[in-house]
């Protein structure tokens, strides 16, 4: 449970963070930021994975570059939920997606959630 509060935490910190170096990417406040890493959490666990299988495809094609604009798509999906986050435009989209990915890489490794190679 703690870790999911964290992950939820270090989503709402990588929109903020979004917000405040994306143009076009703003939130009301941190309430609004902390239900929208909510969100995010969920639209990511249910929506994300059936929206890249289906566009596997394209994804190969483009060397995964397309997987920039299913996250884009994801944050505009939560923007579109939540009435205090916006989100204007596609390059918007994937600077916030650029922003808050690498921000929840940084949280992957502070809590420890990154796959270790078992050597034997």
């Amino acid at each position: 449970m703690v870790r999911l509060i964290f992950r939820l935490l270090i989503a709402a910190f990588g929109l903020w963070l979004a917000t405040q170096i994306v143009p076009g990417v703003a939130a009301d406040g941190w309430k609004t930021l902390l239900i929208a890493g909510l969100l995010l959490g969920i639209v990511n666990a249910v929506v994300r994975p059936i929206v890249t299988l289906l566009t596997f495809p394209l994804t190969l094609a483009t060397l995964g570059l397309f997987l920039l604009v299913i996250n884009a798509g994801m944050i505009g999906l939560v923007a579109w939920m939540l009435d205090g986050l916006t989100v204007q435009g596609l390059w918007a989209g994937v600077l916030a997606a650029i922003v808050t990915g690498f921000v929840s890489w940084g949280g992957q490794v502070l809590l420890g959630d990154t796959k270790k190679e078992e050597r034997a």
